[in-house]
C-alpha cells in the first residue's frame, strides 16, 4: 500500500511539473472560460473580466458568471438570472443559484432547490422571453456544467452524475444520469469537453479519456497547482484557470 501511495505521489508531483503557470493579481471565488473570454467573481460579489493580464471590475453586482457559446450570463443575489445582450444584462424567468453556458448554445442550470434545468439552442437564441420551454431533468444537484456533447454535476452528497448525448436541439439528452466515481465539490466541463473538478479535500483534477464517443472517460489524473488547496476551476483554448483556496488565481499551459 505504501510503494502504491509513492508512485501515485510521485505521478502527482511529475504531472504537476509539466504545468507551466502563472499567478494572475487579484481574488476570486468563482471563475469561467469559454469561447476565448474569462469571467469570475470575487467575495464580494463584483464581476471581473480578464483583459490581457488583468482583471477589470464591471459595473454590476452578481454571485455567479458564466461565459460561453450560449453567451455571457449571471445570477444576482436573489438567484435571478441574467443574459447580456446589446450592451447590458437582461432578466431571464428562471430561479437559478448558477447557470451554464458551456454547451452547444445551450442554458443550463439548477435552482435553489437543486432542481435542474436546461433549454435548448432555439429558444436561447430568441432572448430572454417568459414563453422560454425550459426542460426539467429528474434528479437534484448543486452545480452543472455543460460541454459540446454531454454535461456533468454535482449533487449534495458530492456524487458526480453525467448526462450524455446532450444536443443543441436535445439539452436533457438521455433520460438518465450515469453516476461516475469519486466525490466532487464541483464539476466543469471546457467547450472542447475537457472535464476538470475539485474534490472534497481541494484537490484538482482532471478526467481523462473522455471524447463524443465515450463521453464519461476513463479515470481521474490529479494535478498540484495550489499548494493551500484549490475552490474553483475552468478550461479554454488550450489554458486552465485555477481559483486557489485562498482566493488567488493561477492560469496554467
Amino acid at each position: 500500500m505504501k510503494v502504491c501511495q509513492c508512485l501515485l505521489l510521485l505521478c502527482l508531483l511529475h504531472y504537476s511539473l509539466a504545468l507551466e503557470c502563472e499567478v494572475i493579481p487579484g481574488n476570486l471565488k468563482q471563475i469561467d472560460a469559454g469561447v476565448g473570454v474569462v469571467g469570475g467573481v470575487n467575495n464580494d460579489d463584483e464581476v471581473f473580466l480578464l483583459l490581457g493580464n488583468e482583471f477589470r471590475r464591471i459595473n454590476v453586482t452578481m454571485k455567479h458568471f458564466t461565459v460561453g457559446p450560449a453567451g455571457e450570463l449571471a445570477v444576482n443575489l436573489s438567484n435571478s438570472v441574467f443574459k447580456f445582450q446589446s450592451g447590458q444584462f437582461s432578466s431571464i424567468p428562471i430561479t437559478f443559484k448558477q447557470v451554464d453556458a458551456g454547451g452547444d448554445q445551450i442554458i443550463a442550470g439548477v435552482t435553489p432547490l437543486d432542481d435542474i434545468f436546461c433549454l435548448n439552442k432555439d429558444a436561447n437564441n430568441i432572448g430572454p422571453s417568459s414563453n422560454f420551454a425550459w426542460v426539467q431533468l429528474a434528479g437534484k444537484l448543486k452545480y452543472y456544467s455543460c460541454g459540446p456533447y454531454s454535461c456533468w454535476g454535482v449533487n449534495a452528497a458530492g456524487n458526480i452524475l453525467v448526462r450524455r448525448s446532450v444536443t443543441a436541439a436535445s439539452c436533457g439528452g438521455l433520460n438518465a444520469f450515469d453516476v461516475i466515481s469519486g466525490s466532487m465539490s464541483m464539476v466543469e466541463v471546457a467547450t472542447d469537453g475537457s472535464v476538470f473538478a475539485i474534490d472534497t479535500q481541494r484537490s484538482l483534477f482532471q478526467r481523462t479519456g473522455v471524447s463524443a464517443s465515450n463521453p464519461i472517460g476513463t479515470g481521474w489524473l490529479g494535478f498540484l497547482v495550489c499548494p493551500n488547496g484549490h475552490k474553483h476551476v475552468t478550461f479554454d483554448l488550450g489554458r486552465l484557470y485555477v481559483i486557489c483556496s485562498d482566493g488567488s488565481i493561477r492560469r496554467c499551459i
